[in-house]
């Protein structure tokens, strides 16, 4: 399981991430100091250390190197979210108390992303009786 990116790391990945592409310290360097001020040793002291940590690959290209995300944000942010679930001492809990907090857009791609795995309605367990009192009519 991957740690939680830190501010500056989280800021590097970012931009790898949506470049999609290989990168150089400089061209993410430039990006950054539009936002901060910023010295390039730091930037390529953080993306060696990301490389250490398994996050980018890299490749020598003439004196630099190039970097490439080795995962997608999407798979990043689920990894932590799957460790904060597993965490829990009540799992299910959890998961009603995070449905609790999305909002409808979160709520819809939740739903378009049960979709995409396909889950079979056939595997969950009947839906509830629509009374109360198991009759089928509609609850007070």
């Amino acid at each position: 399981m991957p740690r939680q990116l830190g501010e500056l790391e989280d800021a590097v990945m970012t931009r790898v991430w949506q470049w999609n592409r290989p990168v150089t310290v400089r061209e993410v360097l430039e990006d950054l100091q539009q936002e901060r001020s910023i010295a390039y040793t730091t930037v390529m002291t953080v993306m060696d250390n990301l490389h250490q940590k398994g996050w980018v690959r890299r490749e020598v290209e003439g004196r630099a190197y190039r970097y490439t995300a080795v995962s997608t944000r999407a798979a990043y942010s689920a990894a932590l979210m799957n460790e904060a679930w597993s965490q829990s001492d009540n799992p299910a809990a959890a998961l009603v108390a995070f449905f609790g907090m999305m909002s409808s857009e979160q709520r819809d791609a939740l739903n378009d992303a049960i979709r995409v795995v396909g889950y079979n309605s056939a595997d969950a367990p009947p839906a509830p009786a629509e009374g109360a009192d198991g009759t089928g009519a509609p609850g007070r």
